[in-house]
């Protein structure tokens, strides 16, 4: 499979990054209404695994999360990471612009700005260092893929530990991080799991690829939750756009052999999206967490 998407794999993507908008908005507002659970202890969590298991909005956001993730499974069959990935970048265009109208506030100029800008910076990024450039292979390199797996769950557990120490705005970054991480580690997966599908349901069935796939989707969605209640929207929904798509280019690279294009006129433009986008998600972040913006 070429890096280059199959064309079906654009429409798929953004009709899931549509969907998946809507389920970050339904789940932000149950999250808020959750029992607190920042502290992490234990009882926290079990109370606000309970609560949020039988909360409406939830369970709306997902049905979407559902409808959402199959056109991402479909998506990822087609295509290679580092194509689908960054076109889920565009949720964040549905959802905050939907998440101010639905609580009745003005969206300013300044954050439709930076808004964009984040999103620019990522896909300009992406699409310089990978569109049109071929993967040597699908098979996945299973050395790698360990490595990546178990530096993955350190950064995560590190990332919630300090945040329970941190301010909402902050708290809300870091757990938002920690579930981009996992959100990027579910999308490598899910595309291994379609290549083992290929051999038959009975291949997927006794396959170590879809256990791993349905325990890290369990913990995404734990880290979704509590970084939504953690925090503004923005904040924990700036981390998710900026970490999952980029790192799962990376895990693109270094398990599936997805290359980037290296000719020095591409570094430099990779670089310079790269900032930009860094400096965008900053932005949002503290506009955010200002009165002005609230």
């Amino acid at each position: 499979m070429s890096a280059s998407a199959n064309p079906l794999a654009y429409p798929l993507a953004l009709c899931a990054s549509a969907v998946f908008a809507v389920a970050a908005l339904l789940e932000h507002r149950s999250a808020g209404q959750m029992p607190d659970a920042q502290g992490l202890a234990p009882r926290q969590l079990a109370a606000f695994v309970r609560a949020t298991l039988r909360h409406p909005w939830w369970l709306a956001g997902m049905a979407c999360s559902t409808v959402g993730f199959a056109l991402h499974a479909l998506a990822l069959h087609t295509s290679a990471l580092s194509v689908v990935q960054p076109l889920l970048v565009c949720s964040v265009l549905f959802a905050l612009p939907l998440n101010h109208w639905l609580l009745n506030e003005p969206i300013t100029v300044v954050e439709l700005g930076w808004s964009a800008a984040l999103v620019t910076g990522l896909a300009g990024f992406l699409i310089t260092g990978t569109a049109g450039v071929p993967a040597s292979h699908e098979a996945a390199d299973k050395g790698p893929a360990m490595a990546a797996g178990l530096l993955a769950v350190v950064v995560v557990g590190s990332l919630a530990v300090t945040a329970r120490r941190r301010g909402r705005g902050a708290a809300a970054t870091m757990l938002g991080t920690a579930t981009g991480i996992a959100y990027a580690l579910t999308a490598t997966l899910i595309k291994a799991c379609s290549n083992v599908l290929g051999h038959g349901p009975a291949a997927l069935l006794g396959s170590w690829q879809l256990y791993t796939l349905l325990v890290t989707g369990a913990v995404g969605l734990l880290l979704n939750q509590l970084s939504f209640q953690a925090g503004p929207l923005v904040s924990s929904l700036a981390a998710i756009t900026v970490v999952d798509p980029l790192l799962a280019v990376l895990l693109g690279v270094v398990i599936y052999d997805e290359n980037l294009r290296h000719t020095p006129l591409a570094i430099a433009c990779e670089f310079v999206f790269l900032a930009l986008l860094a400096v965008a998600a900053t932005a949002l972040t503290r506009l955010q967490q200002s009165p002005a913006a609230a």
